[in-house]
């Protein structure tokens, strides 16, 4: 069975295809399922979890790869000549800006699709424009995971290798410095894809996945390795010598304090009220995003224009998230005083906001037997969002320090969370870019504000500006 994908093809138990690279009779037994990589015809199977190494003996992976090649000359020839000519035409005039009269080069990089792999493009290439987070890694010194006999060959994390050879810091590292180089339109993040793989089963396959939840697992990740050592020197001691995240900026999440946690890490305090005796209940939770609720009254707006009557904006859903809410009778809260569960109110307050500020708007919720996706436009601000008004203590924070200027912006196209295709917006130096997989093009603002944002990151202001406030 032929399946034709993004960028991979599938051949599923080809001709009965026994890859031998276990090289052991119990596994040449055994149906194995493979996919193949066209660009580099690499054979990875999945029942296995490794890479094919030897082939068999009748050669049935050599064919797979044969096969798929045949199926790649043969089909539509003018189709492919007219596309690889369109594809150089882009490549070409994409690298190429008219700034104020003048030519300048675009020095913007997209990444390769393999597969069903949008979701992780949209968040890495919005990761790529938060400057601060951004610089931290690409001035981390190169760790070699290889050396001695195996020093300059490839090679692939397989979970036969053990944890150790394994670094999703060092090949995010790998990947931010290979953008915006200008060296080339398209960067392929195979060994990133891999190492995801290693690290995170729930991203394995090409199925489409959900950017919001790659997201935080990959800064979690991230949080946990940049935990530990990095040639000898704990890497918490290089956070601290970097003074732009002194100690007064850190959000400490599941133990030290790394750059992740500097830079999105924030905290909530959370009140609950028992509704008969008065008792307050309060608990401070550390948060790097915000998931927020569009309001059901809005719901059912699908287009910035269809109805009347009031649009939904994002401090409605901001209003929504920390207004004072009674919580019903599936989540009766435990009263200390009264011993027992009872009827109680809930409000979060924000104690101290990050320094980039993640708003995931839930545009996914589940019903009896699917999950639907909400379509309603939410209007955001482009600079000068104000967190002032959600802050538990606003007497306590400078003029500046709660406005916020739109960073990126993750967009989900189509109706349901495992299919569809995620795009990201960001700006960098002054201009906003889109970002569609392998394609970079350069857009406006007016573009940008009219996107049905799924996640938003907003930059801390640091100078004064006169732009108007949400």
């Amino acid at each position: 069975r032929y399946v034709n994908g993004h960028a991979k093809k599938h051949y599923e138990d080809a001709q009965n295809p026994m890859t031998n690279h276990k090289k052991t009779e119990k596994q040449e037994k055994v149906q194995h399922t493979v996919c193949m990589d066209c660009s580099s015809y690499s054979t990875y199977c999945y029942r296995c979890d490794d890479f094919v190494v030897n082939d068999t003996k009748l050669g049935l992976v050599q064919k797979v790869r044969e096969h798929l090649q045949n199926l790649e000359n043969s089909a539509f020839p003018s189709d492919r000549h007219r596309k690889r000519k369109l594809l150089e035409n882009s490549s070409l005039n994409s690298k190429l800006l008219k700034v104020n009269g003048s030519t300048t080069a675009l020095c913007a990089t997209g990444l390769r699709n393999l597969g069903n792999t949008c979701f992780m493009n949209a968040i890495l290439q919005s990761l790529s424009n938060i400057q601060q987070f951004c610089c931290y890694f690409k001035e981390l010194p190169a760790v070699e995971l290889r050396n001695g006999k195996t020093a300059g060959r490839r090679t692939y994390h397989t979970r036969s290798q053990g944890d150790n050879n394994v670094s999703l810091v060092e090949e995010f590292r790998k990947t931010l410095c290979a953008l915006w180089q200008g060296s080339q339109t398209a960067f392929s993040p195979e060994s990133l894809f891999y190492v995801v793989w290693k690290i995170m089963p729930n991203f394995r396959g090409y199925q489409q996945q959900d950017a919001h939840e790659f997201m935080r697992y990959l800064l979690d990740h991230l949080h946990l390795e940049l935990q530990g050592g990095f040639n000898g020197v704990s890497r918490s001691v290089i956070l601290q010598e970097n003074s732009s995240l002194s100690a007064s900026n850190k959000c400490c999440i599941n133990g030290a304090s790394t750059v992740v946690t500097a830079i999105f890490g924030g905290i909530l305090q959370n009140e609950v009220n028992c509704l008969i005796c008065g008792t307050e209940s309060r608990k401070f939770d550390p948060f790097l995003d915000l998931s927020l609720d569009i309001p059901s009254q809005f719901r059912n707006k699908r287009t910035k224009n269809q109805e009347s009557g009031p649009m939904c904006t994002l401090r409605d859903c901001l209003r929504s998230f920390t207004d004072l809410e009674e919580l019903d009778e599936t989540e009766l809260y435990m009263c200390h005083k009264c011993k027992k569960k009872q009827k109680s109110t809930k409000k979060f307050w924000i104690q101290k906001l990050p320094k980039v500020l993640c708003l995931h708007l839930k545009r996914f919720h589940w019903t009896a037997y699917l999950r639907n996706k909400v379509d309603t436009y939410v209007e955001f601000p482009l600079r000068g969002l104000d967190m002032k008004c959600y802050l538990l203590e606003p007497e306590n924070s400078g003029p500046e320090s709660c406005l916020y200027d739109l960073a990126a912006v993750v967009v989900h196209h189509g109706s349901g969370v495992g299919s569809g295709h995620y795009t990201a917006y960001a700006a960098h130096e002054g201009r906003w870019f889109h970002f569609n997989d392998s394609t970079v093009t350069l857009t406006d603002e007016e573009t940008v504000v009219k996107a049905k944002a799924y996640i938003l990151f907003y930059v801390e202001r640091q100078a004064k500006s006169g732009s108007d406030k949400l």
